[in-house]
């Protein structure tokens, strides 16, 4: 499949061999080479909430062939805590292997799929620990089978694939929600290149992924087991793990379990903050004894609301500083981009989402923003308030793959997910010099914030680069550097060049400085990942006829905040919570701006300094490459005589400014509540091309929600909706004609402001 998309009719420029670039001294190449590669580390099978078994979501995400959607790595995350379901166990023959045949009941008949549980596999797997339930449909701690059944799968599906694979683990956060993480260490040993794999049935796996096992036992909230990771609590028979920290009050501390060797932080009021204190030793547990094998990014985090001190939901900016005090190299960033893309609720995030401890709940912000929640897609909110410290704080997305809602898992439609590499893409700069890649280059990668995000494939290669110019004959030209991006874009790698800086890194300049910021994408030419062939319904209301399959890019911000520096645990900037909906989120779907939000969880400083696109006096220029012979945009800008240490980044989306119900004035991206079905009196998209009676695809597709008057789920009183009985946005075509990409951040420390802290 070509996942690319058709251009608007722009002139072509050829460009000859790329050098160098003219003023632009040599040095020696210090960087391991690398190459951008997309890849997704959060999503499901039946071992936790999912709907199919590991072989099938990996042959999906990382298979190159229709209906498959071809990932360069993948880390499979299921949650924390404990499941009854065989995920091993495959649908049917064509995701069979020797070593993972199909299996059958006693009767030789029934064939054995992902939802048996385990102790109903044949032959039957018996949970260890301290197990819940009634036989035949115990629950197993996720530390189990990850470490027996999980892992040895992936790494033999690594070893016959031969592709980047490993386990992670979408943990239960206490004192919050959920986290995205892994520890790596024992997985996917280099030995294994050279192993041959079995022909008959069972593998014996050469790694292991006990330091993952050993940390969900320890911290994940759900994992209530006390057995130590053991057959018994008594026998003293496995792996008797002892969750101490070093440095930590352990067992003197009140929430300390002795028969455990962890804690086990009481209910009641203090619930979230006892559990925030447990979650902050998690992460001095990975600097300890993991520091450069684990991550830990927080997901969907907005979508539970606020932090509650007395329960166990939501993350403020505080939290997220706390966690990035403690391991900066183990916490770097977010999943601000959710899942669930497709769903009624666009990534799961609405208004009174749901009821904890009796407390009716919204998702921070009421909704998603073009996809992503507030605390990134809000220009200078948490996100913006992070960065403007110089923190190492990276912006994710995921797939968060489940299931295909009220379709099954083989069907094109979606009103709940999208498969992993489907919609959502982290490109990351893995650097594997010589070598295949491996788990360590990928976390290495996600660590270092040389990632950025798109979805909808609306670009495929990204080259952002700033480099320092100085008054005087060596001084950098807009050319130059411009080049070194078209060879970094052209080539998917980055740059290697004394004063020069590309995403995760900082460029240290003399005050009077002046920054050139040079910008290359692809925007690739063919269809994307999308099935419906029928015309964007959102761009259809100014005139616009572009297929939602053939999404073109409109426009690149460049964004642009000072840094400041660290807040000082305790002081009045530090903590803050965001606006409550009612304060922030209107019942007509209007927010209010940054005045309503505390100081400790904005960047005011944060701006728009260019927006780039096809027309104006500075438009890109359109290039094809002598790399491989496809259309590249390339841009570039000055910045004149900086004075002040500063970041800049980057969002693009195929949706012009002022699209009505998806785009503001300035291009920023407006409440999802318009393309929400669960709330149908919020619909404000008419979707009118009508579908033939052969496919769901060339029109709008039957399961579109249709717009309905009343009383808004965020409001009190009862309004007319001027599209009422019409058949609008949603669901899955809601995400596929609402495209973003955001890139994480360049620093620039000017010598005299601000130290860029975080970054090395």
């Amino acid at each position: 499949m070509d996942i690319g998309f058709n251009k608007s009719q722009l002139a072509l420029a050829v460009v000859a061999a790329i050098g160098t670039g003219a003023g632009l001294p040599t040095v020696a190449h210090a960087k391991t080479p690398g190459q951008y590669v997309a890849g997704d580390f959060h999503n499901h099978t039946t071992c936790s909430d999912g709907a199919i078994s590991m072989q099938k979501l990996v042959k999906k995400s990382l298979d190159k062939t229709d209906g498959t959607y071809g990932l360069d790595w993948f880390i499979q995350a299921g949650h924390g805590g404990s499941g009854n379901r065989n995920c091993t166990l495959v649908e049917d023959a064509t995701l069979a292997s020797p070593a993972y045949p199909e299996v059958f009941a006693a009767d030789g008949v029934t064939r054995l799929g992902p939802a048996t549980t385990w102790q109903n596999s044949n032959p039957a797997i018996q949970p260890k620990g301290r197990v819940s339930g009634t036989s035949p449909n115990q629950v197993m701690w996720r530390w189990q089978s990850i470490q027996e059944f999980q892992y040895p799968l992936i790494e033999y599906l690594n070893a016959e694939k031969d592709v980047p694979l490993f386990i992670g683990l979408e943990t239960v956060a206490p004192g919050h929600e959920h986290v995205s993480m892994g520890v790596i260490s024992g997985q996917i040993p280099a030995e294994l290149d050279a192993v041959a794999l079995p022909n008959t049935a069972g593998y014996t796996a050469l790694g292991n992924a006990n330091a993952l096992s050993q940390w969900e036992y320890c911290f994940d909230r759900n994992d209530t087991d006390t057995s130590r990771g053991n057959t018994t609590t008594t026998s003293g028979i496995g792996n008797n793990w002892d969750c101490s920290v070093p440095g930590s009050a352990n067992e003197t501390d009140p929430n300390w379990n002795a028969d455990a060797k962890k804690l086990v932080p009481a209910g009641g009021t203090g619930t979230g903050n006892r559990g925030h204190a447990k979650a902050v030793e998690s992460l001095k547990w990975m600097a300890a004894f993991h520091p450069k094998e684990s991550y830990y990014v927080p997901a969907h985090l907005e979508r539970a609301g606020p932090f509650n001190p007395n329960g166990n939901n939501g993350f403020n900016i505080e939290h997220l500083r706390d966690f990035n005090n403690a391991a900066p190299d183990v916490a770097f960033g977010f999943e601000s981009q959710p899942g669930h893309g497709a769903s009624d609720a666009r990534g799961e995030y609405q208004v009174k989402r749901q009821t904890i401890n009796g407390v009716v709940t919204d998702s921070v912000g009421g909704t998603t923003y073009g996809g992503t929640g507030i605390y990134a897609a809000q220009l200078g909110g948490v996100w913006d308030a992070l960065l403007g410290e110089g923190r190492n704080w990276w912006f994710f997305g995921s797939s968060d793959w489940h299931n295909r809602g009220s379709f099954g898992p083989d069907d094109r439609r979606s009103t709940q997910d999208f498969y992993p590499g489907e919609y959502q893409r982290n490109y990351s700069l893995v650097r594997n010099g010589n070598d295949k890649i491996r788990p360590q280059a990928i976390v290495d990668s996600l660590r270092s914030g040389n990632t950025w995000v798109a979805t909808g494939q609306v670009v495929d290669r990204l080259g952002f680069i700033a480099c320092a110019s100085y008054k005087g004959p060596a001084a950098r030209s807009n050319a130059a550097v411009e080049a070194l991006a078209i060879a970094a874009a052209t080539s998917n790698t980055d740059i290697d060049k004394s004063g020069c800086a590309t995403m995760g890194e900082k460029l240290v300049v003399r005050p009077g400085a002046e920054i050139v910021v040079s910008v290359v994408v692809r925007d690739p030419a063919g269809t994307n990942y999308a099935p419906y062939t029928f015309p964007n319904p959102s761009l259809a209301q100014i005139g616009i006829n572009q297929p939602l399959n053939a999404p073109v890019l409109d426009h690149i911000d460049l964004i642009r905040g000072l840094v400041t520096g660290y807040r000082t645990p305790g002081s009045a900037d530090y903590a803050g919570q965001w606006p409550a909906n009612t304060d922030w989120l209107r019942a007509d779907g209007s927010v209010a701006d940054l005045s309503v939000v505390p100081a400790a969880a904005k960047n005011t400083s944060a701006a728009i300094i260019k927006t780039f696109n096809e027309n104006g006096a500075s438009a890109w220029s359109p290039l094809v490459s002598n790399v491989d012979g496809t259309q590249y945009l390339k841009m570039t800008y000055r910045i004149p005589a900086v004075s002040a240490s500063q970041y800049l980044r980057l969002r693009g989306t195929n949706l012009p400014a002022g699209v009505p119900y998806e785009t503001d004035a300035n291009g920023n991206p407006l409440p999802d509540v318009f393309t929400d079905a669960v709330d149908k009196t919020m619909l404000r998209i008419p979707c009118s091309t009508a579908h033939s009676a052969e496919s769901q695809f060339d029109g709008c597709p039957d399961h579109m929600a249709t717009a309905s008057s009343g009383t808004p789920k965020n409001g009190t009183e009862a309004i007319v909706n001027p599209i009422a009985g019409q058949k609008a946005v949603s669901y899955d075509v809601a995400a596929w004609a609402d495209l973003w990409f955001y890139s994480n951040p360049i620093y620039v420390q000017v010598n005299g402001s601000a130290v860029v802290a975080g970054v090395k």
